[in-house]
């Protein structure tokens, strides 16, 4: 009796153990602080690095490689601020 309760324990066991052995999850690829992300291409496959301040210092990085330079979708744009939405208009 007490080996079938070691065996279904062991049994129980076994995900939670695997779930803990498993590889941390990657980080977020896109940095919302800087606005330029380059992609470098591979044999391997392709890696994205989200840290570049222009299009120009990212192109210097791409120059020789197979890689492209593009706007990060996630960056945060600061906006100047403007005059604000109009007042609606009157008919007569």
């Amino acid at each position: 009796m007490r080996s079938i309760r070691s065996a279904i324990l062991l049994v129980a066991g076994l995900p939670g153990v695997a779930l803990l052995a498993t590889a941390p999850a990657r980080a977020q690829t896109y940095d919302p602080r800087y606005p330029v992300c380059i992609e470098i291409y591979t044999i391997d496959g392709s890696s994205i690095d989200c840290s570049f301040t222009s299009i120009a210092q990212c192109a210097a990085t791409a120059s020789g490689q197979s890689a492209q330079c593009y706007a990060n979708p996630y960056a945060l744009r600061s906006r100047p601020p403007g005059p604000g939405p109009s007042p609606p208009r009157r008919n007569r």
